[in-house]
């Protein structure tokens, strides 16, 4: 798998990219967001979510990786 360092993906794109998969998930994150208080770290906010949400995307990735 290519991280996002490696393709040269910005935090920006990479945010976008990721709501899109959360939201054909049915998952929203709402302050997902670009960190753009360091960008030459290239860092991700992913925030703040309420329990059943966490327990949505977690279903979710279980389900993605097995």
């Amino acid at each position: 798998m290519v991280t996002a360092q490696e393709s040269g993906t910005t935090a920006m794109e990479a945010v976008e990219v990721l709501r899109e998969a959360l939201t054909a998930a049915g998952i929203v994150l709402p302050s997902l967001a670009a960190d753009t208080a360091s960008p030459s770290l290239n860092l991700i906010n992913l925030g703040r979510v309420r329990a059943d949400v966490a327990m949505r995307l977690a279903d979710v990735i279980q389900r993605g990786c097995a």
